[in-house]
């Protein structure tokens, strides 16, 4: 059983930034990838941010493409999500998953920026709240 934790949201004025955490009770190099998903509400889940584990590949949503940044450090277990220029429509609930397998992670890819129940992680965190004003 594999434990995530967030940590690092808040509440931040438009224009401003955010680090998020997820903090892994396994070792993060045993993964095929993690990721990073929100969920407005009333809205579906959306897949934001994925990076490939063992060879530091990324990928990105275009809804925060040039702002946000995901990278992770095995060392400490660790996956991170730097947030700038942050925007009213980034108010979320944010929510980091891991994937040992590949299936999962190639059609997470595939459906980055759709928001509903395509993503297929096998482990979820419980999520941090996010809250940009404008």
């Amino acid at each position: 059983q594999v434990t995530l934790v967030e940590s690092g949201g808040g509440s931040v004025q438009a224009g401003g930034s955010l680090s998020l955490s997820c903090e892994s009770s396994t070792y993060t190099s045993n993964t095929y990838c993690m990721g990073w998903f929100r969920q407005a509400p009333g809205k579906g889940r959306e897949g934001i941010a994925l990076i490939y584990t063992t060879e530091g590949i990324t990928y990105y949503a275009d809804s925060v493409k040039g702002r946000f940044a995901v990278a992770q450090d095995n060392d400490k277990n660790t996956l991170y999500l730097q947030m700038d220029n942050l925007e009213p429509e980034d108010t979320a609930m944010y929510y980091c998953a891991a994937e040992y397998s590949g299936r999962g992670c190639m059609s997470s890819i595939q459906k980055l920026g759709a928001r509903g129940d395509y993503y297929n992680m096998d482990y979820w965190g419980k999520g941090t709240l996010v809250t940009i004003s404008s």
